[in-house]
């Protein structure tokens, strides 16, 4: 299943990723302020919105004790304040939650929200994090594993099948799954990351979509996933090829328009922007917009 595109004069869908809470209205008053954020957004036109999974904020952004919402409430709370936009995390790492429940929760949100919220997914990297709060962070080979599982399981439920699921970390006696998804044949489905031999393959057999930081080398990443689907037999062009990136304070639209166009060129359709430093959340919705709008 392939999301298709919505349209845009560019080409290039925009998606609003939610990495930073730090705002100017304080954490008392979040939920109104994320309210109003999201509601802002879809309304000039931003496709889709996503939220990080992770519990503590990442280095890079802010300090680890700054403000950090669960991903999948959070979800829920933006899928009420929403009417059109594509909905999913960005990304699941896969040691939070047992398949299973994922899998339950992703379709919860799909029905509830009449299909918009889909599953992005990775292998999860943050061991700081998991070592804090208690929670299992297996070597690599292992999570590597365990994505894959998770990602079979997924599928199985999403399918309305409900045979036993035998898998190399993971072992279902039942896979029931009701109500199904209202997203047919499954919500969409995204693999974030890089990397070359595992995480890309990964997307070649399963994704509807990649998820690349737009600072790696975009076309040599590309590559490689056309060479892992050549090798398992799908078409690359069924793969959405989506990028990352991130802006400032000091980030101008020039600068955001300039980045949009190498991003498309190289052939990605959608770009997700995240926002580090910026305390009036209404600054990243009108830097978006008055990019694109240069663009066209």
């Amino acid at each position: 299943m392939r999301r298709a595109s919505i349209g845009t004069e560019t080409g290039m869908e925009l998606g609003l990723h939610i990495a930073d809470f730090t705002w100017s209205t304080g954490p008392d008053r979040l939920g109104p302020a994320l309210a109003r954020h999201v509601r802002n957004a879809e309304a000039a036109g931003i496709e889709r919105i996503t939220v990080m999974d992770h519990f503590w904020q990442l280095p890079g952004i802010g300090p680890e004790d700054h403000e950090m919402l669960e991903a999948y409430a959070t979800l829920g709370f933006i899928a009420a304040h929403t009417e059109k936009a594509l909905l999913h995390t960005l990304v699941t790492g896969v040691i939070y939650r047992h398949p299973s429940l994922l899998a339950k929760a992703v379709t919860t949100l799909n029905v509830l929200s009449g299909g918009r919220v889909g599953l992005g997914i990775g292998a999860a990297w943050n061991e700081q994090e998991s070592r804090g709060l208690g929670l299992p962070f297996p070597p690599v080979a292992e999570r590597f594993r365990q994505l894959e599982d998770t990602i079979r399981i997924c599928l199985q439920m999403w399918s309305g099948s409900e045979e036993p699921f035998d898998g190399a970390v993971f072992h279902l006696e039942r896979t029931l799954n009701s109500p199904q998804s209202v997203s047919r044949p499954h919500p969409y489905l995204m693999i974030g990351g890089g990397g070359e031999r595992k995480t890309l393959r990964l997307v070649a057999q399963y994704a509807d979509a990649c998820n690349l930081s737009g600072a790696q080398d975009v076309a040599h990443k590309l590559d490689v996933l056309r060479g892992h689907c050549d090798d398992v037999g799908r078409d690359y062009d069924d793969i959405e090829k989506t990028a990352m990136i991130g802006v400032r304070p000091s980030s101008t639209v020039d600068e955001v328009a300039a980045e949009l166009t190498r991003l498309g060129e190289a052939g990605f359709t959608a770009t997700y922007v995240f926002s580090v430093g910026i305390t009036e959340p209404e600054r990243v919705v009108e830097l978006l917009t008055d990019a694109r709008r240069k663009l066209a």
